[in-house]
């Protein structure tokens, strides 16, 4: 399984504004209340920041925006659907032939949190399991074109696609304070979802070159 995230668009001040940054826009709004001259606002706002952070006084971060594209398995993209602050456009299966079925890890339970999983080392378990996945698929695919082949509905015929094997792809817009905030619950492994861990860290590798002083890269795993 493959899950990625792509920066699409991100708040840019204009021309006449003295910043030249998203984090500098934080700061020069955070700062409206500061005796700084105006021109100055905007500077030497790492610290600013940080304190901000620190003290949780997240309603600054308000002042800038991102729109992230996700690809993801449809059953970790309902996930993030729920974080509600974030504004979303989804690909469709009722309109489009460009069904793209993905395979997927098989992990145990962890009996001592029924938050996580663990990995996997019975190899007969795995083998069971792929070629489970692959029978799937093959069967869901050949019989949704067939459904659509004899001019059923996409609308109906998505209906025997497998949430978990099939990819969406979504624009997901959200304030700074959002994808933040979305960071520290989804970023969490033994609480989050394996799957959802990895496509959070996704998008925070694709959010902190334009926000590297809120947003540091973590591990990749």
């Amino acid at each position: 399984m493959t899950v990625s995230a792509k920066l699409i668009a991100v708040t840019q001040p204009v021309e006449e504004a003295p910043v030249d940054n998203p984090e500098s826009l934080v700061a020069f709004c955070a700062r409206v209340s500061s005796n700084r001259e105006y021109e100055d606002r905007g500077d030497n706002y790492d610290k600013l920041l940080n304190y901000c952070m620190r003290n949780k006084h997240w309603s600054i971060f308000e002042m800038a925006n991102a729109v992230v594209e996700v690809r993801a398995p449809r059953d970790i993209s309902r996930q993030l659907l729920r974080h509600r602050s974030f504004s979303f456009q989804e690909f469709s299966q009722r309109y489009s032939d460009e069904i793209e079925f993905c395979e997927r890890e098989v992990r145990l339970q962890d009996n001592k949190n029924r938050q996580n999983s663990i990995a996997n080392d019975d190899a007969g378990l795995e083998q069971r399991w792929n070629d489970l996945i692959d029978g799937t698929n093959n069967e869901c695919r050949a019989e949704y074109t067939n459904l659509v082949g004899s001019g059923v509905a996409k609308e109906c015929a998505r209906v025997i696609l497998p949430e978990g094997l099939t990819m969406s792809t979504l624009y997901v817009n959200g304030t700074l304070r959002s994808w933040l905030h979305y960071l520290d619950v989804r970023d969490d492994p033994g609480v989050t979802q394996h799957e959802h861990v990895l496509l959070a860290r996704e998008i925070r590798k694709a959010l902190a070159p334009v926000f590297p002083t809120v947003i540091k890269e973590g591990p990749d795993e």
